[in-house]
């Protein structure tokens, strides 16, 4: 009593204070978001743009400019691109390739990859097509392939020509002969360049064609960056609900600053103001002390009591099936809307809270399902958007699992690894955890989803998935933690492309010393250790083999199980096994990411497949650990061909010869058919 009696004098007293403050010495917010700055050879950038002495708040996460030399630098897709001018009239930008701003000579040939989300070509470019590494071209086509110019890359001279267009009187069976080339790479140039460089074919004009570069539109929230503006405000991002804001005088708002009314204050209100704003927070500093020792003793309460263990003391519960029972329902009480429970550090919700969040879940703002629960898009009252996983069932099962996923994520903290804001508590009418919103989608999108669709995931992008993912499970099994679930459609993406490592409903679901058996497979079709069949338990090698297939996927985009194919290939991982076996990687390999035309990325992808291969043995002992799968995988995108030294090279060649006379890893097919015959979601016991 007497604990609340204080809290209660303290926010009565900090009341009164707030009340005699004036206005103008509230909150008063100085942000430099609306004026301009200079970058390389750019001046009077302002909003989606930032970078060097200019804050991330200022502009919007995928236009960060790298001012460091003489012209400034943007990645767009793991490209860099040379900003050669901004024009905020029509927001366009003017770029050119940082390896062709030289010459028209690169070191690697990939063609541009744009993130349609942001950018569109302007309407005045144009593709121009370079054929690297040619024979003379027959006299047939003399006349469409005699722009020729010469390159030497990598000690190599190359006799190489250029198409501004394939003219339609030709046919294509012709043009095919260009195939014959080493590579091919097409370069968007200016309009304005084709008709002169066709008038003048010289190697000089085509490297000042491709130095003049090519237009980009950009939309970062054009239209609330206009009215930000007109309304005195300074456009900026918030990177918490990865939102728009706009910075005003007195904070940010979510468009346009309002018209509010600033008080004068004399010298005098301003002495007594500031006084009252120090006793203000003296006041407050109390305060906060003894809610957090309250705090503390609640949750330390919570722990000794097991908070989500279902009160059978109370109510009246309703059985489901003979051998099971479910958890009792509750009209939502006053302890449900308590907002400062704490269990385990992360806080209790109440249901109506989340309720509000996702508009009493509605169904369009559902992001996706699993075998677990549904998945809602959210806004919270303080503005943080949020994905709310809805649980399917409210029995003891789910209750354990609930739990079980709390438990492990309030204690993880990783970059790579999906943070829990929140649950709901034992007395929810439902089971809700609250997680960070990762507003990029899944892998499993962007490789085979509708994701794909629209733009091609680069290599360097899948590498660092690869590495990301790897890196979050290494730091799971060093904190005595199996995932137990891996896959493309649990691995999540910010707008960065970094990788977000999600689900943990089926992490050490059951403890590793657990007597019971079930021949109910844990996990997803697919991507299940095949060893659990032998001994029904998975282990920390049963995420390396599920992570082989996820590697696979990326360098491969085809899905874990396709009833499409060949039975014997319906399993990805079969298919791997025995393509690799074969000699035939060339068939596993994506042909979209340059494998043929581009040795870089043939030995990168080789070696990623190499090591998917040794995850996916079917012996356990015979697979690495996840520190060893990130150790390789670091050192193929240091290396750019994941060279070793010589010993360790032959020591790495003659180890997966061993493996590779393995038997195969073993896939019953009354297994796959029964497999394949249903949802990919995650089934449990």
């Amino acid at each position: 009593m007497q604990l609340h009696s204080s809290i209660s004098v303290s926010i009565f007293i900090i009341s009164i204070t707030l009340y005699h403050i004036p206005i103008c010495f509230c909150v008063y917010y100085e942000t430099n978001c609306s004026s301009s700055f200079a970058c390389g050879n750019l001046k009077n950038l302002g909003y989606p743009f930032w970078g060097s002495k200019r804050p991330e708040y200022c502009g919007h996460p995928d236009f960060k400019l790298d001012c460091g030399g003489e012209y400034a630098e943007i990645t767009i897709m793991s490209e860099s691109y040379r900003v050669l001018e901004v024009n905020y009239s029509d927001y366009s930008l003017r770029v050119v390739r940082t390896d062709f701003s030289n010459d028209a000579c690169p070191t690697y040939f990939r063609n541009n990859s744009i993130n349609l989300d942001f950018f569109k070509y302007r309407s005045d470019s144009h593709d121009l097509t370079l054929y690297y590494g040619c024979p003379s071209p027959p006299s047939s086509l003399s006349h469409i392939l005699s722009n020729q110019f010469n390159c030497t890359i990598n000690n190599t001279k190359m006799v190489d020509y250029f198409l501004t267009e394939v003219p339609e009187i030709v046919p294509s069976s012709e043009i095919e002969v260009t195939g014959t080339c080493k590579s091919t790479v097409i370069v968007p140039i200016l309009a304005s360049q084709v008709s002169f460089l066709e008038e003048n074919p010289s190697a000089e004009n085509l490297k000042a064609a491709i130095h003049n570069g090519f237009g980009l539109v950009w939309n970062a929230d054009n239209n609330l960056c206009y009215g930000c503006r007109k309304s005195g405000g300074g456009c900026g991002y918030n990177t918490i609900s990865s939102e728009f804001s706009c910075y005003c005088r007195d904070g940010p708002v979510p468009s346009a600053c309002g018209s509010k009314k600033k008080s004068k204050s004399k010298v005098t209100t301003g002495i007594i103001a500031a006084a009252a704003a120090g006793a203000f927070l003296i006041l407050l500093g109390l305060c906060l002390f003894f809610m957090v020792r309250r705090r503390k003793r609640i949750a330390e309460q919570s722990q000794s009591k097991d908070l989500f263990m279902a009160p059978f003391s109370r109510g009246v519960a309703t059985s489901t099936t003979n051998s099971s029972q479910s958890v009792p329902s509750y009209i939502t009480s006053k302890t449900e809307s308590m907002q400062h429970s704490f269990f385990y550090g992360v806080k209790v919700f109440s249901y109506a809270e989340l309720e509000e969040a996702t508009k009493n879940f509605d169904p369009s703002m559902e992001l996706g399902n699993g075998g677990f629960g549904t998945v809602y898009y959210g806004t919270l009252k303080d503005g943080r958007t949020v994905a709310v996983k809805r649980l399917y069932e409210s029995n003891l099962k789910r209750v354990d699992q609930f739990r079980n996923e709390v438990e492990i994520l309030a204690k993880l903290h990783h970059k790579n690894l999906v943070e829990l804001y929140g649950c709901t508590s034992r007395h929810s009418r439902e089971l809700l955890l609250v997680y960070e919103y990762i507003p990029n989608g899944t892998v499993s999108d962007h490789l085979q989803g509708n994701r794909s669709k629209s733009s091609l995931l680069p290599w360097p992008t899948r590498l660092n998935i690869a590495i990301e993912t790897a890196d979050a499970l290494a730091y799971l099994h060093r904190s005595d933690i199996i995932h137990r679930d891996v896959k493309t459609n649990n691995i999540l993406l910010d707008h960065k492309f970094c990788v977000k490592v999600a689900d943990f409903g089926l992490s050490r679901l059951f403890p590793n010393d657990v007597t019971h058996v079930s021949t109910a497979p844990q996990g997803t079709p697919g991507y299940v250790d095949p060893e659990y069949y032998q001994c029904y338990q998975l282990t920390n090698k049963s995420d390396v083999y599920s992570f082989g297939v996820v590697l696979v996927e990326l360098i491969s985009s085809l899905e874990a199980v396709d009833i499409t194919r060949h039975r014997h290939d319906i399993n990805l991982a079969n298919l791997a096994i025995n393509r690799i076996q074969n000699h035939q990687v060339h068939e596993l390999i994506d042909p979209l990411l340059g494998f043929e035309r581009d040795n870089a990325i043939k030995q990168m992808t080789t070696a990623v497949a190499e090591l998917a291969f040794r995850c996916l043995q079917q012996d356990g002992d015979m697979r690495p650990s996840m520190d060893e799968v990130l150790e390789v995988l670091r050192g193929i995108q240091k290396e750019g061909y994941g060279r070793q030294d010589d010993a360790q090279n032959h020591k790495r060649v003659d180890e997966i010869m061993l493996l590779k006379d393995a038997p195969p890893p073993f896939s019953p097919d009354s297994v796959a058919d029964k497999w394949v015959s249903s949802s990919t979601a995650s089934s449990s016991l």
